[in-house]
C-alpha cells in the first residue's frame, strides 16, 4: 500500500481536520491554526467566507489560551493562507 502524499504549501505541511487547517510542523516552535467559521455555496461547492487565523506556540508546557501569539480574521481562505505563510515564516526566522 502506497503512503499518502503530504500536502505542502510554501514549504510547510498542511493538515485538515473538519473545518480546522493546521499549517506548519509540530516539531517547530510555531504553527498556524486556521478555522473556517463561515461558508457559502458557489454552485455545488462550499467556499470559505470567514476564516480565523492564529499563530500559536507548539510548546506543550504552555497553557492553551497562552499559546496564541497573533490572531486575525480573513474574508477568504486565500487571504488567510497568504497571511499565515508570512506570519509562520517570520516567526520561525526569529532566533
Amino acid at each position: 500500500m502506497a503512503a499518502a502524499k503530504e500536502l505542502v504549501y510554501k514549504g510547510h505541511p498542511l493538515r485538515r481536520k473538519d473545518n480546522i487547517i493546521y499549517f506548519g510542523s509540530m516539531a517547530e516552535k510555531y504553527i498556524i491554526m486556521m478555522q473556517i467559521l463561515e461558508t457559502k455555496k458557489v454552485q455545488d461547492l462550499d467556499v470559505a467566507t470567514k476564516v480565523s487565523v492564529q499563530l500559536q506556540l507548539t510548546d506543550p508546557d504552555v497553557k492553551s489560551r497562552d499559546r496564541v501569539v497573533k490572531k486575525s480574521e480573513k474574508a477568504s481562505l486565500y487571504s488567510a493562507m497568504d497571511v499565515a505563510a508570512v506570519w509562520l515564516d517570520r516567526a520561525l526566522a526569529q532566533k
